[in-house]
């Protein structure tokens, strides 16, 4: 069965689901656990909780009958609720998108909950199916994501899938297992909303051993406080796994990469590898989604455990994927977009307007393909569909086909590369050539060649991304290496 269409992209990672519902309480304003205060029943959790219940009700979780009602009236005119549940092309719109209808009205089934909350004519939906009883449609509010009792707030609510079809909590383990259920195929195996699928398929579903591997080969000898804070600071947690701050109650950025990464003696080493894998999020939906209002980009800062609310994704990925929140990163696939920062090289943009996300998180419009389905969230380029393939590129090229496409994206990185080579070569020379110089002149043009080449080096994508930005970086870098070259 497949859940119904209208869903927002939200995942996180196995980690504790209770600290990230005190975490969040905290950040948003939490109940006090003092005994003079009224403590409201289950259903009531705005008195306590009333900026996270703000957040939820502007968002389409809280939105949500009108959606089903108007796909039961487009996709479903003639069937009866229990045709549209377990027919040819079983949907279960309830489960997903108002799992506690069926607690309304003294309790029902998914099937009367249908049948209740959307008008039908001789027991079936028609063109004019509209919602009905919407002052009882629950959408997809606190309880459906939360379990908790008669005695909270002295209680953190427990992370639980309200389960429809038994009117029975599920507890989850943490919210991806959670937000799988409908953004995913987790619950409904031939679901059209695959977005958990694709984060699987990419790298940001697996990130732990890649630290590992860099604190084994780069860090050995470092506690975790040098690792962050030292000579050569890098906040591995911050991109590679931000809400792992959160695991296990709670920690400092410095406490958790002792705590993933087993540090032996308190120092990394050769041996170095992830620890306590079961609770590591990788880069999943919470690093880039405030769980509570997850329609819009938000960067979890994991230095404070807030979220950052922004309104352009290009500035989320730049968090991680540029200079943004690390000035001294080598990661600078965002600057390089920009076309800014070389040295005696002009400022430009190979493709003026095109983002991150336009690439990177491309969804075609055909319905059931795996682009559509995907949601943007495999970050791949061209996505490998049943007997073809779709690429981001048709969406400013549309005569373009995939190959065609690749093979541009190919020849682009095949020439940067050539040229690197090259310039790699003769600045490395010039730099040997210039020790213990002091010719200001030559040491400048040293300088010069050497901050565009690492600037250029800085770029993940090949030579791709604003290529003719990366070649001019090159080319000025490689000429100021011969003329120090040609000068001695």
């Amino acid at each position: 069965m497949r859940p119904s269409r209208r869903k927002t992209a939200l995942r996180v990672g196995g980690w504790e689901a209770l600290a990230v519902v005190a975490v969040l309480a905290l950040v948003f304003a939490g109940c006090s656990s003092n005994n003079n205060v009224a403590k409201p029943g289950p259903l009531d959790c705005s008195q306590c909780h009333g900026q996270i219940q703000t957040l939820v009700s502007g968002t389409h979780h809280a939105d949500s009958q009108d959606d089903v009602a108007s796909e039961l009236a487009e996709e479903r005119a003639g069937e009866t609720p229990h045709e549209v549940l377990t027919g040819n092309d079983p949907e279960d719109c309830i489960a997903c998108h108002g799992p506690r209808a069926v607690t309304a009205d003294g309790g029902m089934t998914e099937e009367q909950a249908l049948a209740y909350f959307f008008t039908t004519e001789g027991g079936k939906f028609t063109a004019n199916t509209v919602s009905a009883h919407p002052d009882e449609w629950t959408h997809v509010m606190c309880l459906s994501c939360h379990e908790t009792d008669n005695d909270h707030p002295s209680t953190v609510p427990v992370l639980a899938l309200f389960d429809a079809r038994t009117a029975q909590y599920v507890p989850m383990a943490g919210v991806s297992g959670l937000c799988g259920q409908c953004h995913g195929s987790l619950r409904f195996a031939g679901t059209d909303h695959l977005t958990h699928d694709a984060w699987l398929t990419s790298k940001h579903s697996e990130t732990q051993q890649d630290v590992a591997d860099e604190l084994a080969e780069e860090r050995a000898g470092e506690t975790p406080h040098e690792v962050l804070y030292g000579d050569d600071p890098e906040n591995c947690i911050a991109c590679h796994g931000p809400t792992a701050v959160l695991a296990n109650g709670g920690m400092s950025e410095e406490a958790a990469l002792g705590y993933f990464f087993g540090a032996e003696g308190g120092t990394f080493h050769a041996g170095t590898s992830p620890a306590h894998a079961d609770q590591w999020p990788d880069v999943s939906c919470a690093a880039c989604h405030n769980p509570h209002s997850p329609e819009g980009p938000s960067y979890f800062n994991s230095s404070t455990k807030q979220y950052e609310p922004l309104t352009d994704a290009t500035q989320l990925c730049g968090r991680c994927h540029g200079s943004l929140r690390f000035p001294g990163t080598d990661h600078l696939s965002y600057d390089v977009r920009t076309g800014t920062g070389g040295i005696g090289v002009a400022d430009q943009i190979t493709m003026p307007g095109a983002t991150c996300t336009d690439c990177h998180m491309y969804a075609s419009d055909e319905d059931e393909s795996n682009s559509s389905m995907y949601h943007g969230h495999s970050f791949a380029i061209t996505v490998q569909e049943n007997g073809g393939s779709t690429t981001s590129c048709t969406r400013c090229h549309p005569s373009r086909i995939t190959a065609v496409a690749e093979q541009v994206i190919a020849d682009y990185q095949s020439e940067f590369e050539t040229l690197h080579t090259t310039t790699a070569a003769n600045v490395e020379a010039a730099a040997a050539a210039l020790e213990g110089s002091t010719d200001q002149a030559l040491l400048d043009k040293l300088e010069e060649a050497q901050h565009n080449l690492e600037f250029a080096e800085g770029d993940e994508s090949g030579g791709f991304h604003n290529h003719k930005y990366l070649m001019a970086l090159l080319n000025d870098a490689n000429a100021r290496a011969q003329e120090i070259l040609g000068a001695l």
